[in-house]
């Protein structure tokens, strides 16, 4: 198998106008950890002032907002009604997405979109055929992709057969009521592997067929043990587990004709002995380049929302066929 073709560095422009050097006014959908995060990123630009923090707890809302001198809102619904807003950040847990996407896109307002995009599909498909009507800028918080030594194992693999893909992702449940629950999360594969996913359709292209095993299915997967067979004919493998007390390791391995690389998110490590620190700055990338999006300056938008939907359909025939414990095609 040959290293996939899907350009992971492609700039993708769309019609927007310049916005000359006036700031980009951001409201921010979710008042969580993540969404802290972009907060302090996107705060940090020049060009950028956030203008409100919806969250449906008011104190999370309130918390967030008063650090960066913005307003706070009760839902999403009143921060859209405010105005004066040119993007949207989109950052709530699996069950809330749908809505909050969907209302942004009818006040015409791009969106960032923190991954999963959904429980299911069908509301996902739904958001990229509004996006795609519309033509507006889009980006997916799938910032593994903007590793820089993701670009140097994609350099070492052209032209090399790839015959093995192994992901993992060994971690504990992280501190939200709401991950245990399937109904809500999605499940492990859905809310953390997918980055790992994502990695691997970038590096060794679309995958045909899976078929995972689950440990239980007692609320959540406490780990799952899948295979994957990609087009091109690499065999792959994928291991979870929120068993843990710490987050032990999440990556991906390529074992290629002549050559091993391991990919994490903090560095590549190459044949089992040279390795390559990343430089720490993919959290800020992705953040970038959607607001030079928006800006209608040249941007690197690595995974709009419609290339998020393939990862996601991936991360969703693997949470199928840990349930219905039998293959799935895609």
């Amino acid at each position: 198998m040959r290293l996939s073709n899907i350009p992971f560095a492609a700039s993708q422009k769309w019609d927007m106008p310049t916005m000359s050097l006036e700031k980009v006014r951001i409201g921010i959908i979710g008042a969580g950890n993540v969404a802290a995060r972009h907060a302090d990123v996107l705060s940090a630009f020049p060009d950028v002032t956030i203008v409100g923090v919806a969250d449906t707890d008011p104190h999370k809302a309130e918390a967030l907002a008063s650090r960066h001198g913005a307003p706070a809102y009760g839902g999403h619904a009143d921060l859209l009604d405010a105005g004066e807003i040119d993007a949207v950040y989109v950052c709530v847990p699996p069950f809330a997405h749908g809505n909050p996407e969907l209302d942004s896109l009818s006040c015409n307002l791009p969106i960032f979109v923190e991954k999963p995009l959904a429980l299911d599909l069908a509301t996902a498909e739904k958001i990229a055929a509004e996006l795609s009507r519309r033509g507006l800028p889009s980006a997916v918080g799938h910032h593994w992709r903007y590793l820089d030594v993701l670009e140097r194992a994609q350099d070492l693999l052209r032209g090399r057969e790839i015959r093995l893909v192994a992901g993992h992702w060994l971690d504990k449940v992280p501190p939200v009521p709401w991950w245990i629950n399937r109904e809500m999360s999605g499940g492990q594969i859905v809310e953390q592997a997918v980055h790992v996913l994502d990695l691997a359709r970038v590096l060794a292209g679309e995958v045909s067929t899976v078929h995972a095993v689950p440990s239980t299915t007692d609320g959540v997967d406490w780990a799952t043990a899948a295979v994957l067979r990609f087009h091109g004919g690499a065999a792959g493998l994928l291991a979870t587990t929120c068993a843990l007390e710490r987050k032990h390791r999440a990556g991906l391995e390529i074992h290629a004709q002549g050559l091993s690389l391991e990919l994490s998110e903090t560095s590549l490590v190459v044949d089992g002995q040279t390795v390559h620190e990343d430089d720490g700055q993919a959290k800020v990338r992705v953040d970038r380049e959607f607001v030079n999006a928006v800006r209608g300056e040249p941007a690197d938008v690595r995974v709009p929302y419609e290339e998020a939907v393939r990862t996601h359909r991936l991360a969703l025939a693997l949470a199928r066929s840990a349930i219905e414990e039998g293959p799935v095609t895609l």
